[in-house]
């Protein structure tokens, strides 16, 4: 009886490309990095930044765009002013870090799927987010901005708790232009992650960027970016120069 030889343990993927890295983040404190997987942002989930973009909250239930896992950019680099845009702008806010698989979760429960929180920008092609707007288009060219989705360490929910008031602030070249307090969010991060785990198995390493006070605004070559939220940390990136392509 001739036996087949199982080969599956020495067997190798053959890919066309090297695969891409997986993009990750620097737990504070620690020599330990979060994977990212997917991002999920919240629009419109502070009142006072929907007014200022001319839009009525909707309060009976959150909506979400996502970016892609490689615009990551790391806090403390230089990230190049995108082409296809004059009007390139900030967007500070709070991100949740998802630490366990959560479906179907309920809001009771839904603390007890996050790993730790950290600060993001949402940098957003606004001339582009707009024109689609308006033509009840998706958002893609406005928001997934290559090095568009910049996030600092991560400061875990065991050491920092979950924090549900603090001051997020965003300031160009040292003038603020973004000031509020996290508990002015819209839909609280309990509710948003209960409300997307009805949509999706969400998993460690997911992120969810839980929106943006007002006082976006443009930002030119050569500004500097520093933001912070009151117990979780801080975030700074340098604008470089137009990417010409």
């Amino acid at each position: 009886m001739r036996m087949r030889a199982d080969t599956s343990a020495t067997s190798m993927t053959r890919f066309v490309f090297d695969p891409v890295p997986v993009p990750s983040l620097p737990v504070l404190r620690s020599q330990d990095r979060v994977p990212v997987r997917r991002i999920f942002c919240v629009g419109r989930n502070y009142e006072e930044h929907a007014k200022e973009m001319g839009i009525a909250v909707d309060r009976e239930t959150p909506f979400y765009f996502t970016k892609s896992p490689s615009a990551v950019a790391l806090s403390g680099t230089t990230i190049a002013y995108p082409p296809g845009t004059s009007n390139y702008h900030h967007e500070m806010e709070l991100v949740v870090v998802i630490g366990a698989p959560a479906f179907w979760v309920e809001m009771g429960a839904a603390l007890s799927k996050v790993y730790g929180y950290c600060c993001g920008l949402d940098m957003t092609r606004r001339d582009l987010q707009l024109s689609e707007r308006a033509k009840q288009r998706p958002w893609d060219l406005g928001k997934d901005v290559e090095m568009g989705a910049v996030l600092s360490g991560v400061a875990p929910a065991a050491s920092i708790g979950h924090p549900q008031h603090g001051r997020i602030e965003l300031r160009c070249n040292g003038a603020t232009r973004q000031s509020a307090d996290i508990a002015e969010l819209v839909w609280s991060v309990p509710e948003l992650i209960a409300h997307l785990s009805c949509f999706y198995h969400l998993a460690p390493g997911d992120l969810i960027y839980t929106g943006t006070p007002a006082g976006v605004g443009p930002v030119e070559p050569g500004d500097r970016l520093d933001g912070s939220i009151e117990g979780v940390g801080e975030i700074s990136v340098v604008i470089g120069a137009p990417d010409g392509g």
